[in-house]
C-alpha cells in the first residue's frame, strides 16, 4: 500500500484529525449545485469504516453498508459548494452533507432528511455538540403523538441509547444566537440514508455522525441549502 493510500485510508476512517481551522472574512456564495463525480474509493475500507464500534458507551453494531447506495458512503470528493474550508454544507436536494477542506476538497456524507430537515435553510453555526444526547420531542410532535409525552422536556426526555432517535451524536444549529431546533444527528435507521422520511432533521448513520463529530468544533459555520434559500437571499 502506498503512502498516499495509507493517508487517504486514515483520513476516511477518521484518524486524520479535525477539520481545517475556520477562516475569517467573506464567504463566497453558493450559486448553484454542481454535480461532481467522486474519485474511486478503495472498497476494502468500507467494512472497517462501517464496522462495529465496541468502545462506545453504547457499543454500535456494524452497518450493512452493502445495502446502502455506494454514493452515500463517506468519501473525499472535489468541493462543489464554493465555500471556504471548515464549513458544513447540507444539500437537501441531493441528500449530501459536505465538510469543506483545503485544496478544493470536501468530505461528503450521505444523509436522510425528515420533515423538519426541509423546514429550515440558510446560514448558522454549530453552537454545541453532544455525545449520546437525550431526546426531547417538541410539543408539536407530542400533540400529534401523545404516546411520546413520557419523553417530553417536562419528563426529562428519552435516555441515551441505541434506540434513541438522536443516535450516538448530535450537533445543534443556532442562528443569530437562537436555537433553530434543527439538528444533525445519528440514527440507527441506516436504511433511511439518501431518503426523505416522516420525522427528524438531518440524520446520518451512527458511524458517520461520530466521524463528523470528531472533525468539527462548536462555532463551525453551516449552510443548509433548501427551497427557502433563494427567497432568503442566500445565493
Amino acid at each position: 500500500m502506498t503512502g498516499e493510500s495509507v493517508t487517504r485510508r486514515s483520513f476516511l476512517l477518521g484518524s486524520a484529525g479535525l477539520a481545517t481551522t475556520i477562516l475569517s472574512g467573506c464567504v463566497t456564495p453558493v450559486r448553484q449545485r454542481v454535480a461532481v463525480e467522486p474519485e474511486p474509493v478503495d472498497t476494502s475500507i468500507y467494512a472497517e469504516m462501517y464496522g462495529p464500534k465496541p468502545d462506545e458507551v453504547y457499543p454500535l453494531p456494524a452497518i450493512p453498508y452493502h445495502k446502502i447506495d455506494p454514493r452515500f458512503y463517506r468519501q473525499m470528493v472535489p468541493n462543489p459548494t464554493g465555500e471556504r474550508p471548515g464549513v458544513i454544507v447540507v444539500d437537501t436536494a441531493t441528500h449530501f452533507l459536505y465538510l469543506t477542506y483545503e485544496g478544493g476538497q470536501a468530505m461528503r456524507y450521505g444523509v436522510g432528511l425528515g420533515r423538519a430537515g426541509f423546514e429550515w435553510a440558510g446560514r448558522g453555526v454549530i453552537q454545541y455538540k453532544r455525545e449520546w444526547p437525550r431526546w426531547t420531542p417538541p410539543d408539536e410532535m407530542i400533540a400529534r403523538q401523545p404516546e411520546l409525552e413520557p419523553y417530553s422536556w417536562r419528563n426529562g426526555g428519552m435516555e441515551p441509547g441505541l434506540k434513541n432517535p438522536l443516535g450516538a451524536r448530535a450537533l445543534y444549529i443556532f442562528r443569530d444566537g437562537q436555537d433553530t431546533l434543527y439538528r444533525i444527528h445519528g440514527s440507527p435507521e441506516w436504511w433511511t440514508i439518501g431518503k426523505s422520511v416522516s420525522s427528524g432533521c438531518v440524520r446520518m448513520v451512527n458511524q458517520d455522525v461520530v466521524d463528523l463529530y470528531n472533525r468539527v468544533q462548536p462555532g463551525t459555520p453551516i449552510l443548509v441549502l433548501g427551497s427557502a434559500v433563494e427567497s432568503a437571499g442566500i445565493y
